[in-house]
């Protein structure tokens, strides 16, 4: 299978192609600015190579000379959910390691992790109860 493209935005790579509608939205959330005016520096990989994916399988198709700090799938769980839970994978300290963030949220992990500002496993310590970040 072919390697992701090597961006130095985080990746978002659709893993689930049955919701056309939820992937629009999820497009609309992530191009949108927070009420603050961030927004995630991403880069949207729709395409159908990619569908059905695992976390694991992903990681192996990303390119050598990226970068980012995380991979972000937009799966099944992603796109069956009104807030459009996206999953967020650590390549730098715990590889692999995953936690699910809304989409609105997104720029906050993307911005602290690429910046270097905070670590992943802030984020994944301040999930809800049903192990989703929504923010601080």
């Amino acid at each position: 299978m072919k390697q992701l493209p090597c961006t130095l935005e985080a990746l978002v790579v659709r893993t689930d192609f049955s919701a056309e509608g939820a992937w629009d939205a999820l497009r609309a959330v992530l191009y949108s600015p927070s009420k603050d005016g961030f927004l995630a520096d991403v880069a949207l990989v729709d395409d159908r190579k990619y569908e059905g994916l695992t976390p694991d399988r992903v990681i192996d198709l990303i390119h050598p000379a990226y970068r980012h700090p995380l991979l972000v799938l937009a799966d099944s769980t992603t796109v069956t959910s009104a807030e459009l839970p996206l999953l967020v994978v650590d390549l730098r300290c715990d590889r692999g390691c995953g936690v699910r963030v809304v989409a609105g949220e997104l720029w906050s992990i993307e911005n602290n992790l690429s910046g270097a500002n905070m670590d992943f496993e802030e984020f994944a310590s301040a999930v809800d109860d049903d192990a989703v970040f929504r923010g601080f």
